[in-house]
């Protein structure tokens, strides 16, 4: 399965505080795993207003994820378009893209949070 994985599910993974539900899929050798751009962007800009829950450094994160052979799939004009066919169900605009570029690239987004859920869209919540 290709997975999209969300920013959140990528700072647990980095700091070893992954759910036990996510390390199944993310353990699981024949899944293969991405991350967006989208992701070290909102770590970097959440990082730098001090948020407690985004103090892992981006570019560590970004150099790990790469070393354990995580994809980088690249933010397109297509993604940032199909943003604008979702409901306003979620107001983050980092989780919506990371969800239009799921839904455009034909991956399940990984997260932890339930209100994805709510979209037609293939999302795994764990």
């Amino acid at each position: 399965m290709k997975l999209l994985l969300d920013t959140h599910i990528l700072l647990w993974s980095a700091i070893d505080e992954l759910p036990a539900s996510a390390a199944e899929y993310i353990l699981d050798e024949s899944n293969t795993l991405y991350f967006s751009p989208a992701s070290i962007w909102e770590v970097v800009i959440k990082r730098g207003l001090n948020r407690p829950d985004f103090r892992v450094d981006p570019y560590m994160l970004y150099n790990g994820l790469l070393d354990n052979g995580y994809e980088e799939l690249p933010v397109t004009t297509r993604h940032v378009l199909a943003v604008g066919t979702l409901p306003d169900i979620h107001k983050d605009p980092f989780d919506r893209l990371l969800l239009a570029q799921a839904m455009a690239e034909g991956l399940h987004l990984l997260t932890s949070d339930t209100l994805m859920t709510q979209y037609a869209a293939p999302v795994i919540c764990v």
